[in-house]
């Protein structure tokens, strides 16, 4: 019984030790996007037009066509004249 507690435990420790490495790992990505994003503005861009870029780079061309399309349509009915109430009898 002590020789299987031990390998799985230390088959939990080595799951956990990779997961934390990833996890740091993970976070020195984040830091190296952010000082990026830093970089491009400093250089005059526009860093939520980049992210949206990013953004729209990542969908195939029907999701960007339907995403497009819903954009329009819905600022389109905003600029659109609200009907008149209607009058309800007494």
């Amino acid at each position: 019984m002590t020789d299987t507690v031990r390998i799985a435990g230390d088959r939990i420790r080595s799951i956990v030790e990779r997961i934390e490495r990833v996890e740091e790992e993970i976070q020195d990505l984040m830091e190296a996007k952010k000082e990026i994003f830093l970089e491009a503005k400093s250089e005059g861009l526009d860093v939520k037009i980049l992210k949206e870029i990013i953004k729209l780079r990542k969908q195939d061309k029907d999701e960007r066509d339907e995403h497009e399309t819903l954009l329009e349509v819905y600022l389109r009915a905003m600029d659109a004249p609200c009907p008149a109430p209607v009058a309800q009898a007494a």
